[in-house]
């Protein structure tokens, strides 16, 4: 066993995985797993920048995961950024930040490795799973982008498009500094043709339509998972592995598009860090489920955080 920690930080949140990795069996034991919504995108898509306060909170759970990683020993540490510190002029600024509080440079990588790693985090575990056929099409539905990996065992194709549920919010549903509540039909028409759009560009790299499992990551869709699950408060075991029909995936979208942000905060699962984004994030899922003719989706919480583990293992 090796003892290993991996931090994905994308646009909306940063996470932290401290696990203890054996490659020769493809078992990794969780140790620590945390999530904190820091919205280090924050009005990326409209400035180019990191915004001065989006670095703060990002570099305050980056203290507070030093002394996680410190207190339980790993061995090795990567640290991955992703779509927002990729688009960001000011990139520069939050490199010098975590390689002064973790003591590795953050690797912000390409769309393309994001997808591998998300692949890689998400199906290790399905291999031999007889009730899921292959090939696999991961998606990683993020706060800036989207990944979409279709392969078996190994990647056949992989795209990262940039719509996600931050990026969606920003750029359709915020009016005189405040999200639409609720949003209107057009703007919900206008977040769709994005997404379409996407979708376009996504296929002429990947072959959407020919996967016969659709896998899901990230917290769009275990957040709609939860909904669906009935929940009383956010449960990662329930959660792994459950599946949501295109069905449920369409009622529950068209509930959160409907509401008010106090009647989407009243949802018992919900982060309060996904209340404003979750409408726009749902409806990625929901158009992907559309667009491929997926029947149901495969949820899982095991994504890129996994896959960056492994790759330091």
């Amino acid at each position: 066993m090796t003892r290993v920690a991996a931090v994905d930080c994308g646009t909306n949140s940063i996470r932290l995985l401290v696990a203890d990795a054996d490659p020769a069996t493809g078992e990794l034991v969780d140790l620590d797993r945390r999530m904190t919504i820091v919205r280090l995108g924050q009005d990326v898509d409209r400035t180019g920048r990191l915004a001065p306060e989006a670095l703060e909170r990002t570099f305050a759970a980056c203290r507070e995961y030093a002394e996680v990683i410190k207190e339980h020993g790993a061995e090795r540490l990567r640290f991955v950024a992703t779509s927002a510190s990729r688009d960001a002029e000011n990139r520069d600024d939050f490199v010098r930040g975590v390689l002064d509080i973790l003591g590795v440079e953050p690797e912000v990588i390409s769309g393309d490795q994001e997808a591998e790693f998300s692949f890689t985090g998400a199906t290790k575990e399905l291999t031999g799973r007889d009730d899921l056929a292959k090939p696999y099409l991961v998606v990683d539905i993020g706060g800036g982008s989207t990944e979409f990996v279709v392969g078996d065992d190994h990647v056949r194709g992989a795209r990262s498009v940039d719509i996600g549920c931050v990026r969606m919010t920003e750029r359709h549903l915020v009016r005189d500094g405040a999200v639409t509540d609720p949003p209107t039909g057009e703007q919900v028409g206008a977040i769709r043709a994005d997404i379409e759009a996407a979708l376009d560009l996504a296929e002429e790299a990947v072959p959407l339509r020919e996967a016969r499992t659709l896998v899901g990551l990230a917290g769009s869709v275990t957040t709609v998972a939860a909904i669906a699950l009935g929940l009383a408060e956010y449960d990662s075991e329930a959660i792994h592995h459950s599946r949501v029909s295109l069905e449920r995936v369409r009622e529950i979208t068209e509930r959160l598009l409907a509401a008010t942000h106090a009647e989407r905060a009243e949802i018992p699962s919900m982060h309060p860090g996904r209340v404003d984004v979750i409408g726009a994030g749902a409806l990625v899922l929901l158009a992907i489920m559309e667009r491929t003719g997926a029947r149901e989706v495969v949820v899982s919480e095991h994504d890129i955080l996994d896959g960056i583990a492994w790759s330091v293992a």
